[in-house]
C-alpha cells in the first residue's frame, strides 16, 4: 500500500459545477472533502460561461405551472440524441430521472437557483418530448464579497458582472424598441449604483453560479486548494486511490473524481482528434489543456467522443485575439435580413440553429466546399437595427471598415467581389432568400419555425407570423458581410463513464476508485447539444450520481 502525504474521503481534480455538487454530497454524509484546481482562480469553464443548466421536470418548472415530466424529456432527448460510448438509453434515462432530485438537493443545501426566464426553447423543440417554454435554471445573481478576502478574488471571472439577472442581460440589446426594456435598464443602473453605496461586488451567470456553489462547499468544510495539479493517478492492485501533485500524494479512501475540463486549449490534442480546429477560437480558460484525459486513459479508462465540441460561432473582429469571450455571431445571423453563406456565395444552413449544430455543419461544408470561414451576409436594414458580435456598427464603424473586417458595398456585386465568390452565385442567393422571406417560410432549411429560431430572432417582430421573427428580406443597400469561424465553449468527449459516473475499460468492466464528469468525459448527450445548458446540467448530475455511489448511500441525504 502507497504511503500518502494525507488522505480524504473524496478528492476532487478539477472545480466545475459537478465538483461542487459532489463535495457536497459528501460532506452531507460526513465525507471529508478535497477539490484541486490546478489555475489560480476556481469554477473553470463553467464560470465564464452563462451558467444555464438544462434539467427537465425540474421544480422550478412546476411551480411555474408547466407541464413537464422524466417521459418528456427521454422522449426527447432520444429523438435527438446518437447512440454513442458515452451516450446510451441508460446514461440519458439516468439523467432524466436523477437531475431534478440534484436541484433539489442543492436549494436544500441554500444554493439559490431560478428558472432563467419563462422562454428560451429546447434546441429541436419541434422533436418529440421537445420544450417550447424553457427547462433552463440558473444562479441568482451572487455577492462576491460573501466569499470574503481570501476567496473572492480566486473565484475565476465571468462575463457579466453586474446586479442582474441573465434573462435580464439578454434584453438589454433591445433597449431601443421598449419602454418596459429602458425601464429595466434604469433599474439595473439604480441596483449598481446601491452596490457602490452598500459595498457589495455581484456577479451574474456562470460566475455566480460558481461563486456560489463555492460558499456552499467552504461552509460544509470542503477543503479546496488553487494552484494544485493533479499530475498522476495512484493505481493499487486495480484501484485508483490517490493523487499524485505537486504538493505531495494524496489519498481518496472512497475514490477520486476528475471534473477538469476538456481539451480545447491543447492544440496537439485537437489536431489528433478534430483536426483543423482552432484553440485560438476557444472561449475555454488557459488551464483546459486535458491533461487528466490522457491520464484516465493510461490508468485503463476509454475516451470516446473525441471528435465532439460544443462549437460556439464567433467572428473575428479587431481584438478578438485578446477577448475575454470571443466575438459571438449567433445572435446576429439568427435575424432578420441576415443569411450565412459559404466562400462560393451559397447559402447551406439554418442560421438560426443550435450552436452545436451550427459548427459542426460548418466543418461538414468544409469538406466538400471552402467554408471555414464562411460569411455572415446582411443588409443596411439589419445595420439600423442590430448588433454584430454584441456590438452595434455605429460604434466601430469606421474602424471595422479600415482594418478590412466590415466588407462594405453598394451593391451585391460589389459584395462578392470583396468576399471574393462569383457575384451571379451571391446574387442567385439572396434573390432565392428574398422570395422564401416574401412567402413567409424558408423551403431549404426551415429557419424560423422552430420556436427556437423565433427566440434568436427579433422578438419585437410579433405582430406578424412568427416565422417572420427570424425572416427578413436583403434589399437595402449598403450590403455587408463579416466573416465567420467555429469557435467553441468545450470540448466534448472524454472518459466513457457508467450511470454513476464510473470510468469504464474496453471490456466494460469499471476502472475501481475513478469518477469522471463534465466534459473529462464522453457527454451523455452523445454530439448533440439539445438545450442551454446542457453540458453544465450533466456535469452537475453525473458528479451528484458519483459521490452517492462512492459514498455507498441511498435516499438518506
Amino acid at each position: 500500500m502507497s504511503s500518502f502525504d494525507e488522505t480524504y474521503d473524496w478528492v476532487v481534480a478539477g472545480s466545475g459545477a459537478g465538483s461542487f455538487v459532489s463535495a457536497l454530497v459528501m460532506r452531507a454524509a460526513g465525507k471529508s472533502v478535497l477539490i484541486l484546481e490546478k489555475m489560480p482562480t476556481v469554477g473553470g469553464t463553467t464560470a465564464k460561461s452563462g451558467g444555464v443548466i438544462w434539467v427537465p421536470n425540474n421544480r422550478f418548472m412546476i411551480d411555474a405551472g408547466e407541464k413537464d415530466s422524466a417521459a418528456a424529456g427521454i422522449t426527447y432527448l432520444d429523438a435527438v440524441c446518437e447512440d454513442l460510448p458515452g451516450s446510451t438509453h441508460e446514461k440519458r434515462l439516468t439523467y432524466v430521472t436523477e437531475a431534478p432530485k440534484m436541484i433539489d438537493f442543492l436549494v436544500e443545501q441554500g444554493v439559490a437557483l431560478e428558472r432563467t426566464c419563462d422562454f428560451w426553447p429546447d434546441y429541436y423543440d419541434e422533436a418529440p418530448g421537445g420544450c417550447k417554454t424553457t427547462r433552463t435554471l440558473t444562479a441568482r445573481y451572487f455577492n462576491k464579497k460573501e466569499l470574503g478576502p481570501e476567496w473572492a478574488d480566486r473565484l475565476q471571472p465571468g462575463f457579466a458582472h453586474a446586479p442582474a439577472r441573465l434573462a435580464e442581460g439578454m434584453q438589454l440589446p433591445y433597449v431601443a424598441k421598449s419602454w418596459k426594456i429602458k425601464a429595466l435598464m434604469a433599474r439595473i443602473g439604480l441596483r449598481i449604483l446601491w452596490a457602490k453605496v452598500t459595498g457589495k461586488d455581484w456577479v451574474s451567470a456562470g460566475a455566480a453560479l460558481q461563486g456560489r456553489m463555492l460558499l456552499a462547499a467552504l461552509k460544509a468544510g470542503v477543503d479546496v486548494r488553487t494552484e494544485t495539479p493533479v499530475r498522476e493517478l495512484i493505481v493499487e492492485h486495480g484501484r485508483v486511490t490517490g493523487v499524485v501533485t505537486d504538493r505531495g500524494r494524496i489519498g481518496a479512501r472512497l475514490g477520486v473524481l476528475v471534473n477538469a475540463g476538456g481539451f480545447a486549449q491543447n492544440q496537439a490534442m485537437r489536431d489528433r482528434y478534430m483536426p483543423g480546429t482552432q484553440a485560438a477560437w476557444s472561449n475555454t480558460p488557459p488551464g483546459d489543456t486535458g491533461d487528466l484525459h490522457l491520464e484516465m486513459e493510461r490508468v485503463g479508462g476509454v475516451l470516446g467522443q473525441m471528435d465532439q465540441m460544443v462549437g460556439y460561432q464567433m467572428t473575428r473582429m479587431p481584438g478578438w485575439e485578446k477577448a475575454f469571450v470571443k466575438p459571438p455571431i449567433q445572435s446576429t445571423t439568427g435575424k432578420p435580413h441576415a443569411i450565412v453563406v459559404d466562400q462560393s456565395g451559397m447559402r447551406y444552413m439554418n442560421e438560426g440553429g443550435s450552436y452545436e449544430l451550427f459548427c459542426q455543419t460548418m466543418w461538414e461544408r468544409n469538406k466538400t466546399v471552402p467554408a471555414v470561414p464562411s460569411w455572415a451576409v446582411f443588409d443596411g436594414n439589419f445595420a439600423s437595427e442590430y448588433a454584430i458580435g454584441g456590438v452595434k456598427m455605429a460604434k466601430y464603424y469606421d474602424m471595422w471598415r479600415e482594418t478590412g473586417y466590415l466588407k462594405q458595398a453598394d451593391t451585391v456585386k460589389g459584395l462578392a467581389e470583396q468576399i471574393g465568390c462569383d457575384p451571379a452565385v451571391l446574387a442567385q442567393t439572396i434573390t432565392r432568400w428574398n422570395g422564401f422571406v416574401d412567402a413567409g417560410r424558408d423551403e431549404d432549411f426551415h429557419r424560423g419555425e422552430r420556436a427556437y429560431d423565433q427566440w434568436l430572432g427579433d422578438p419585437f417582430r410579433s405582430a406578424t407570423p412568427a416565422p417572420e421573427r427570424s425572416l427578413g428580406r436583403i434589399d437595402t443597400g449598403p450590403f455587408y458581410a463579416v466573416d465567420i469561424v467555429p469557435g467553441d465553449v468545450s470540448t466534448y468527449g472524454g472518459a466513457v463513464t457508467d450511470t454513476a459516473g464510473r470510468v469504464t475499460r474496453a471490456d466494460g468492466s469499471v476502472v475501481e476508485g475513478l469518477y469522471a464528469c463534465g466534459v473529462s468525459s464522453a457527454s451523455v448527450m452523445g454530439g448533440v447539444y439539445p438545450g442551454a445548458g446542457a453540458s453544465i446540467g450533466p456535469s452537475m448530475a453525473f458528479g451528484y450520481l458519483a459521490a452517492r455511489h462512492a459514498a455507498g448511500i441511498g435516499n438518506q441525504i
